[in-house]
């Protein structure tokens, strides 16, 4: 397949950039380490009450700090201020439920798909004219050999374990686990889908197509390595055939 063009800009990341109707954006921020007064400003009720239930400061910190930065990315390309943007859910492609389908933009009206992923130290949020999805993961010892029966189908297991140890395995693993978690994210059920029925080709770096879907209707996806700071490891999916570029870039929060 034709790999989609990579962008990654070093901008202001100035949310106020726009993105065009083909292709991907996906902004990143670093984590915040505080609760800050202007991020909590944003959250809406549901939001504040699950703040309240974080079990530590740092996660509180990154939770607000992650939710306040995807408004004011969405409030720039919305023209709107970051305090009027209102999420929520489209119903899930499985079963229909409202609640856990994927995040998208109820409030002002917006013809985009959105998708937002977070980790230590480290957001992100996609905005796409199409279904998307996108996941970052914080770089880190893995228990390959536990979550490999379970997470890996056995070409990938074969691969990673044939190949390649310590850092470069876990970043290889990684590299299979955020795909799949994109993929399944744009598909919009998540990690409702048997992971080891997915396969990403992890040997193959930058853009592959992986056939995710709706259980009995797999459908072909494009999804793309993010060219992240090397603490991280992110991947971003579309429907297979959208072309266009993947632009990724970084906001500032300002």
């Amino acid at each position: 397949m034709t790999a989609p063009q990579i962008s990654a800009e070093s901008a202001s990341g100035h949310p106020g950039a726009r993105t065009s109707p083909d292709g991907v954006t996906v902004w990143w921020w670093r984590g915040a380490t505080t609760v800050l007064a202007a991020d909590l400003a944003l959250l809406d009720d549901s939001e504040r009450r699950r703040l309240e239930r974080m079990r530590t400061p740092a996660g509180a910190a990154e939770f607000a700090g992650n939710r306040a930065a995807v408004r004011r990315v969405l409030a720039g390309l919305l023209d709107t201020a970051p305090e009027r943007i209102r999420l929520g859910r489209r119903p899930c492609p499985g079963c229909g439920d409202g609640e856990h389908g994927p995040p998208t933009v109820l409030e002002p009206q917006a013809e985009c798909w959105i998708s937002i992923s977070h980790t230590s130290g480290c957001g992100m949020l996609a905005v796409a004219a199409v279904p998307v999805g996108v996941d970052v993961e914080r770089v880190r010892d893995v228990r390959v050999g536990d979550l490999a029966p379970t997470v890996l189908t056995p070409s990938e297991a074969r691969w990673l374990d044939d190949s390649l140890a310590g850092d470069a395995l876990h970043r290889a693993f990684l590299r299979c686990w955020t795909r799949k978690e994109a993929v399944l994210k744009a598909v919009g059920v998540g990690v409702t889908v048997p992971l080891d029925r997915v396969e990403t080709h992890p040997a193959t770096v930058g853009t592959v197509t992986v056939a995710a879907g709706v259980p009995g209707t797999p459908d072909p996806w494009s999804v793309t390595d993010l060219p992240v700071p090397a603490a991280w490891a992110a991947s971003v999916a579309l429907p297979a055939g959208t072309g266009g570029p993947v632009r990724l870039r970084p906001h500032a929060g300002d």
